[in-house]
């Protein structure tokens, strides 16, 4: 009988960005706070050696890889290498992105209880939360293909990780946008591929503080 093989990921949402006053970032490149030392060391000692690490195209993902880098060579352990995967970047929130929020409250159709627009609906010019469902979902299984059996730790984005926890559990899009994804949290999810009885995914924690 053929054995389960398990793939191992590690989503962490990049640090707090700065400079931004109240205003819908999306797929801008905006600066983050790398400050806290004991918070990136705490992530640190979590993440697995060994493991292939993805960040987004956008600098605050990858700045916030290379301050958990620093701390792992703090404590003596090889710090990896980085590899961008396009299809994890954040939303697109289009011409809304620069806006303040109060700005895009005046026009944003149909509202919404926890986020800028319907799962189903596409800020003018972006993509919708259920189009970042798919391109992470395809994402996911390309990277599943290609590194079964490892651990891969991705510094990633709230829509993103929302994405991907949706995509192991099956979530309805809508319901997905009730999750909580704080930054420098850290989102297990494990892929099992193999025999039995069940839909391949186990949910280890999500939104885990750093700290």
């Amino acid at each position: 009988m053929a054995e389960a093989t398990t793939t191992r990921w590690w989503w962490i949402r990049h640090a707090p960005v700065t400079g931004v006053h109240g205003r819908c970032y999306g797929q801008h490149d905006v600066d983050c706070d790398v400050s806290t030392a004991p918070m990136f060391r705490s992530i640190a000692q979590r993440v697995p050696d060994g493991a292939v690490w993805l960040t987004t195209p956008l600098s605050r993902t990858k700045k916030t890889a290379g301050a958990i880098a620093d701390q792992l060579r703090a404590l003596g352990r090889e710090a990896p290498s980085l590899e961008v995967e396009p299809d994890f970047i954040e939303q697109s929130f289009g011409a809304w992105q620069g806006r303040s929020y109060a700005e895009i409250g005046a026009f944003a159709s149909g509202g919404h209880r926890f986020w800028l627009a319907p799962a189903a609906s596409a800020p003018p010019e972006g993509e919708s939360f259920v189009a970042v469902i798919g391109r992470v979902a395809a994402a996911i299984e390309r990277r599943l293909a290609a590194h079964a059996g490892r651990d891969l730790v991705v510094v990633a984005h709230g829509g993103s990780i929302r994405a991907a926890v949706a995509t192991a559990l099956g979530l309805d899009p809508e319901a997905a946008l009730a999750l909580t994804v704080d930054t420098l949290s850290l989102t297990r999810l494990d892929h099992i591929a193999g025999p039995g009885q069940g839909h391949g995914w186990r949910v280890g924690h999500v939104n885990l503080p750093a700290g």
